[in-house]
């Protein structure tokens, strides 16, 4: 779970999602939290899929990643942990921008392939 590609793959979603954590409830009405900005429904499907395998999830509350980063990266990877297409490589930087796009913001986000690439530069290196 935490191999180098992982550990990439969220730092590039704290970037791109939230500005690495400048943001932590969703910009507008909007009712994503966190620095990984997940949704309320998301966070329900995970926890109801993972609680069973990691305890420490259950009961546990989406608000709560406003200030649990903890909780908020097991959240994110678990999101990924869903996705049965394999990881990007670890240097493959497109390659996890598209498998971003495509598994966590997904077709009807605002978010793009060249802001993912730009924020991770930003703020992972």
């Amino acid at each position: 779970m935490a191999s180098e590609a992982a550990i990439r793959l969220v730092l590039g979603t704290a970037a791109k999602e939230s500005d690495f954590g400048h943001y932590l409830r969703q910009l507008g009405r909007g009712p994503a939290r966190g620095a990984f900005q997940m949704e309320p429904a998301t966070w329900a499907w995970l926890r109801s899929e993972y609680e069973t395998r990691f305890p420490e999830i259950a009961n546990r509350h989406i608000e709560e990643m406003e200030w649990d980063l903890r909780l908020a990266t097991i959240g994110c990877r678990l999101r990924y942990l869903k996705v049965k297409e394999p990881l990007p490589a670890q240097d493959d930087i497109h390659g996890m921008a598209r498998y971003w796009k495509r598994w966590y913001n997904t077709s009807a986000g605002r978010g793009t392939v060249d802001e993912f690439i730009e924020k991770y530069h930003e703020f992972v290196g």
